[in-house]
């Protein structure tokens, strides 16, 4: 029947939301068209840098629609985005570490309080618990806390962002009262590896094993660095 279809056809309209990316009606959180410009993003296994002291699993380049899909989900009150952009890296890592059969506990990056009151939220969480949804693996996202406001990273020199990052981290109550075995960190981007350094520093000061870090994007010039 005609007033059926009619029926269904609006419904699924208004089913439909708009791409964050683009501004384009889409039944999913990224359009068709993003969901693309974001694969060209993705890094190959030979360019993943899974090497010590701190092994990194990066999803993609940080660069163009990853770029500003992180972006969005930061800045924007995109929170929506953290789902897709979390199972992306969770099947990464389920791909990657199929043949390791070893317990961790997810950590993500954590903000300082003052920040995460004036963003909402705290992306890496978000992502986080997309992540560990699709991989079953444990959350704590009070493992580490962010005990000092620190200066922003973007524009700071390799070193000064060590600097900046010196002390800054502290162990949550959840692992003082309960340490976990080995802990995979995670964040959305990894840049000179300052952050993720400072984080893994505190927890292996507590001898809490850090296994490495899983991260959305990743800068080309750390790639290349280590290559």
């Amino acid at each position: 029947m005609r007033w059926v279809r009619n029926l269904v056809g609006l419904a699924e309209l208004c089913l439909e939301s708009v791409c964050p990316l683009c501004q384009r009606s889409t039944a999913r959180v990224l359009c068709c068209d993003c969901q693309q410009r974001l694969y060209c993003l993705h890094l190959a296994a030979s360019e993943q840098g899974w090497q010590p002291p701190l092994p990194v699993l990066a999803w993609g380049v940080y660069g163009g629609a990853l770029k500003r899909a992180i972006a969005a989900l930061k800045y924007e009150q995109q929170t929506r985005l953290a789902q897709p952009l979390g199972h992306e890296l969770a099947q990464l890592w389920l791909n990657f570490a199929a043949s390791k059969k070893k317990s961790l506990m997810v950590v993500p990056i954590p903000l300082h309080a003052a920040k995460q009151q004036q963003r909402g939220f705290n992306q890496a969480e978000l992502i986080a618990k997309a992540f560990c949804q699709h991989t079953g693996l444990p959350l704590q996202s009070h493992g580490l806390i962010r005990s000092r406001s620190t200066e922003a990273q973007f524009g700071l020199s390799a070193t000064a962002r060590e600097h900046n990052l010196a002390g800054a981290f502290e162990l949550g109550e959840p692992f003082k009262t309960k340490p976990p075995q080995a802990v995979l960190l995670l964040d959305d981007i990894y840049t000179t590896g300052a952050t993720a350094r400072a984080a893994a520093y505190t927890l292996r000061r507590h001898q809490i094993s850090v296994y490495g870090i899983v991260v959305v994007a990743r800068a080309l010039s750390s790639i290349r660095t280590e290559a």
